[in-house]
């Protein structure tokens, strides 16, 4: 059974905004839960999000339908303000919603299982978030846009 799962899309500690990233069937339920269900897809909407009758945050929600979203499954965005108890309080509502942690790189590990994306692509996300010289990240870009794959695949299909 394929679980829904969340990430912290924004590197961690203080920051005026953090996004927390949401996929997997469940991502209908658990907006709806935190009081921004109904959303109409690919468009911001500003909602307070509440767990146990307490305000978690107001934070600008969006919807990606699947399977028209990174990883191919319904997913959303909580733009949330960026205090380290605003994300841990959207956190812990997310973990009672049935909603669990992500494992590093599952994200993208689910947009190369659902066809998202090729083998090369998925090595890319790693080389662009890694990437410490434009050049390098221009190299991952390519390889992300799948030119890589098609220089690949055209000896492979003449062959």
């Amino acid at each position: 059974m394929i679980d829904t799962i969340f990430a912290l899309a924004t590197p961690p500690g203080r920051g005026a905004i953090a996004i927390i990233r949401l996929s997997g069937p469940g991502v209908e339920d658990a907006l709806s839960a935190l009081g921004a269900g109904g959303l109409t897809p690919r468009l911001a909407a500003l909602r307070t999000l509440r767990h146990d009758g307490e305000m978690v945050d107001q934070a600008l929600v969006l919807r990606f339908p699947g399977p028209n979203s990174y990883t191919g499954e319904d997913s959303a965005e909580l733009h949330l303000h960026g205090g380290r108890a605003v994300i841990e309080a959207a956190s812990r509502a997310l973990i009672a919603l049935d909603v669990r942690p992500a494992e590093p790189g599952e994200f993208t590990r689910r947009a190369f299982q659902n066809g998202r994306m090729d083998l090369a692509q998925a090595e890319a996300v790693a080389d662009l978030i890694d990437a410490s010289t434009e050049a390098a990240a221009r190299s991952a870009s390519r390889s992300l846009s799948g030119a890589l794959s098609d220089e690949v695949g055209q000896p492979r299909a003449a062959l």
